[in-house]
């Protein structure tokens, strides 16, 4: 009954800021303060505060929770572990069976096709010339 109260105070000052903004000329800044006050009712209404004054103050609530947090930990230890380990389950399962898939086989790099070596010797490294015949060719 007291959060009820305390929400349906904060709302009606809420809205009176809001009506004297509004007073002031500055309606879009009115809108979002009564906006903003209309959510301690709007909770209130739907008993969203009820039922939280009533797990706020619950023990059974909050070991639940704390129930919850530590299965959490546990399960993200266990990943944690898991990951460092073997890597992935797949892995770890064809390892204890004893034996592994064969693994790729990283391609040989293939050799650059503009290299120094197609160069003719005679032409410095920053010759244009062929991009000076290809903007010919094409009337630039």
């Amino acid at each position: 009954m007291l959060a009820e109260t305390i929400c349906s105070a904060v709302s009606a000052a809420g809205l009176g800021i809001a009506a004297i903004t509004a007073y002031r000329k500055r309606f879009l800044a009115a809108t979002r303060v009564a906006a903003y006050a209309l959510v301690p009712v709007g909770l209130v209404m739907t008993g969203a505060v009820e039922w939280l004054a009533e797990t706020a103050f619950s023990p059974v609530a909050w070991a639940g929770f704390g129930v919850l947090g530590l299965a959490w930990v546990l399960f993200m230890t266990t990943r944690a572990v898991e990951r460092r380990r073997s890597g992935t389950r797949k892995e770890a399962s064809q390892a204890r069976q004893g034996h592994q898939e064969p693994r790729a086989v990283e391609p040989t790099a293939s050799a650059p096709s503009l290299g120094a070596g197609d160069r003719p010797k005679g032409r410095p490294a920053d010759d244009f010339s062929d991009i000076e015949a290809i903007l010919k060719k094409h009337g630039i």
